[in-house]
């Protein structure tokens, strides 16, 4: 049974809603779903709902895109498999916000010396935000999530992490963004430089979420609560009765954020039962058949566009 301590949903009105799409409404935490587009689908998040024919995920994250370096500036990448969920954003994409759910893409390190936490001035991080900005524009996405690892800040002649960058880099996304979600997995060289000059960039996320798998520990973002993220669970990694204790306390503590990640193309509504239980009192249902990618094989989470990050 759920906990009888009550978290309300955060409204994704007040989290810089598009506006536009419709929403089942449901009582509890929002969950997140981070999906590996190298191997899975997109799709298969719309396919879990809970009793009331509501979802059970509340945002999708496309992971990942890069962010590259060529030599001479930062730029946005795509692998192909990337480029294929948004150019195919119709079927991707559309039938998940049309459920109401938001569709965010994650930006990632690629080996290459450009990161969040390491643009030589206010201009150049504001100039990659405008990339991320008019990408969420072309492809109809409702945000941006930044996931600072596999940087390799120095490779290629580029510069360590300094105080400003990663606060200049969120404010200038926040101001092209303003009706979208920022969301942050807290992890990262940018997770330890939230604040420069009097700006604090944490208050500008939506959401931040713990970056270790099976683990509780509160991202130390200056947000309320209902904002954040304590638990992480990958699924079909983290054991169930381990989901199923971060949910309950998850709920128990006040926390309005529940993070997943790697959810597959095969029905594995047992194990997000493990969480709906707890966190909405209700098990998970499977509504469709399994999508996967169908990619030559190669190892999760390789080099442009899915690196291994520490905690996944």
């Amino acid at each position: 049974m759920a906990t009888a301590v009550a978290v309300a949903t955060t409204p994704f009105a007040a989290a810089a809603s598009s506006g536009h799409h419709p929403r089942v409404t449901k009582s509890g935490p929002v969950s997140v779903a981070y999906v590996e587009v190298n191997n899975n689908g997109m799709e298969n998040v719309g396919k879990y709902t809970l009793s009331d024919g509501s979802p059970v995920f509340d945002v999708a994250v496309i992971f990942a895109a890069n962010i590259n370096y060529d030599g001479a500036n930062a730029y946005l990448y795509f692998n192909p498999q990337v480029q294929s969920v948004l150019d195919n954003a119709e079927t991707t994409i559309r039938p998940l916000q049309q459920k109401g759910i938001k569709v965010v893409l994650s930006i990632l390190g690629n080996h290459q010396g450009a990161g969040f936490a390491n643009f030589p001035s206010q201009q150049a991080a504001s100039a990659f935000a405008g990339q991320l900005a008019d990408a969420v524009a072309r492809y109809g996405l409702d945000g941006i999530d930044l996931d600072d690892e596999y940087a390799d800040y120095g490779n290629n002649g580029t510069g360590q992490p300094n105080d400003s960058s990663f606060v200049h880099l969120v404010s200038a996304l926040r101001d092209d963004l303003p009706d979208k979600l920022l969301t942050f997995y807290f992890i990262g060289p940018s997770a330890s430089r939230l604040s420069y000059n009097g700006v604090d960039a944490g208050a500008k996320f939506d959401y931040s979420w713990n970056a270790y798998y099976g683990t509780w520990s509160v991202p130390n973002v200056s947000l309320p609560k209902e904002r954040l993220s304590p638990a992480a669970v990958e699924i079909n990694g983290t054991p169930p009765g381990t989901a199923q204790g971060l949910a309950h306390q998850t709920v128990a503590e006040g926390y309005g954020v529940f993070l997943t990640y790697n959810l597959g193309g095969g029905d594995q509504h047992d194990y997000v039962s493990s969480f709906t239980r707890e966190l909405y009192g209700s098990d998970a249902v499977y509504t469709g058949r399994p999508t996967a990618v169908q990619h030559a094989a190669q190892p999760r989470r390789t080099a442009c566009g899915s690196s291994p990050p520490q905690g996944r």
